[in-house]
């Protein structure tokens, strides 16, 4: 199957452009992922690295730097740094979401315990500091511990926002940012800076970045009310059950009338959900078409995104990440 092969996705295409470095970025993971002194660091650590996903964090670093034109090795410490981030805040996440199941496995923290979880994570971290501090690049260093801590802080707000009927679209987008779009736009951000690009194109990276990052987190919440369970891995519902108030779920509570948001309150704010909940939380939310009007924004930050790559170099990446940025939002058409 050639790479202009329209069955490719576009991150299968990216993965066999930047196959070889992937596979540096694998064994550095695999090396700094060991412990001489607790193995059971390595043991978590490899059951959630082990289960897949589609890596594609370290990847957009490894794209944005070849893109670029860079010629080091310092992409594959960084790619690798993403992930180690990433990772730390899954292990994080599960502990936090009492979560069961990550990528179709049993999490870490049900296999061992909350305690090795979150224990891990910290260790991932550290590692992920160890390794951007050898780029020597004090800038790099900026771009992803600004990230790190404003993943921290948007998994925070979430805490206070996620069942609070208050919660405004600029809430919920200030921890979409947060949680999701930080370290997506750090990922592509540093790509350029490692290849020593003109802050025009950094700029652009770093928008790239967080439109992708946006669009990606919207599309998965709308998916949570409208996906194919198959294609998801999620359950439909899943968001409602846990009473995460999602933006068709904010749109239509902002369009509520006295009736709906006396439901909107027992159901997400108090948990008192019955049979049949579900149902009418989906017709409320086809009544005011605020699954259209979520659609719609994915739609707009995908095309931002692809916008962003206008002053980027005319490369094969840059036309892999214009239709992975339509990849993105595909899902939902």
């Amino acid at each position: 199957m050639g790479l202009d092969d329209v069955s490719v996705k576009p991150h299968e295409q990216l993965a066999a452009v930047l196959a070889d470095d992937m596979e540096a970025v694998n064994a550095l993971i695999a090396g700094r992922m060991a412990s001489e002194h607790a193995p059971r660091i390595p043991e978590v650590t490899t059951h959630l690295v082990g289960a897949g996903g589609k890596r594609l964090r370290p990847m957009l670093t490894l794209a944005t730097a070849r893109m670029c034109g860079y010629g080091g090795d310092d992409h594959v410490r960084l790619a690798a740094t993403v992930e180690f981030i990433h990772t730390a805040t899954l292990l994080h996440d599960d502990v936090v979401d009492e979560s069961a199941q990550r990528r179709g496995r049993p999490t870490a923290n049900l296999l061992w315990d909350n305690k090795s979880s979150v224990l891990v994570g910290d260790y991932l971290f550290a590692r992920a500091f160890q390794l951007m501090v050898e780029t020597g690049s004090l800038r790099v260093l900026d771009i992803l511990s600004n990230a790190a801590a404003t993943i921290a802080e948007g998994e925070v707000l979430q805490l206070t926002a996620a069942q609070n009927l208050t919660t405004t679209e600029a809430i919920y987008l200030q921890v979409v940012r947060g949680k999701t779009a930080a370290l997506f736009s750090a990922a592509t951000e540093v790509g350029g800076v490692v290849a020593g690009v003109a802050e025009e194109q950094v700029r652009a990276l770093h928008t790239y970045g967080d439109a992708l990052g946006i669009a990606f987190q919207i599309v998965d919440d709308l998916l949570d009310y409208g996906g194919d369970a198959e294609a998801t891995g999620k359950n439909v519902g899943d968001d409602f059950r846990e009473r995460k108030l999602t933006l068709p779920v904010i749109k239509a509570v902002a369009l509520a009338d006295a009736e709906e948001r006396a439901f909107w309150t027992r159901v997400i704010e108090k948990g008192k959900q019955e049979d049949g909940d579900l149902e009418h939380a989906l017709a409320l939310l086809t009544k005011h078409g605020t699954m259209e009007a979520t659609r719609i924004e994915a739609l707009n930050w995908a095309a931002l995104a692809k916008d962003a790559l206008g002053v980027l170099p005319n490369h094969p990446i840059r036309e892999m990440l214009n239709d992975l940025a339509d990849y993105v939002v595909a899902r939902i058409n």
